[in-house]
């Protein structure tokens, strides 16, 4: 039931990581899944040390750890669209 949850959880990271660096529409329920899961390992690596907190990744479905996972899905989106185009978006 876990695996469902973080599936779940890291989807709906993923499409509103996707809205926020406006990439919604070149993206599936697929990739916003990937992007969303990605990200909160990216966010893991960089970013909870920083904010002490864990991710999805790590079971912690906190506020801080939500929040973690989805600047580590901005931070892998916006490095996926300097290498696609050379502009960050």
């Amino acid at each position: 039931m876990n695996f469902i949850i973080w599936i779940v959880i890291g989807g709906i990271l993923g499409w509103v990581a996707s809205l926020i660096m406006h990439t919604d529409a070149q993206q599936g329920l697929f990739l916003n899944v990937v992007v969303g899961i990605i990200g909160a390992l990216v966010g893991g690596w960089l970013f909870a040390p920083l904010f002490g907190t864990g991710t999805i990744n790590q079971n912690d479905f906190s506020l801080g750890g939500l929040a973690v996972s989805l600047l580590g899905a901005v931070v892998l989106l916006a490095v996926v669209n300097l290498l696609r185009r050379g502009i960050p978006r």
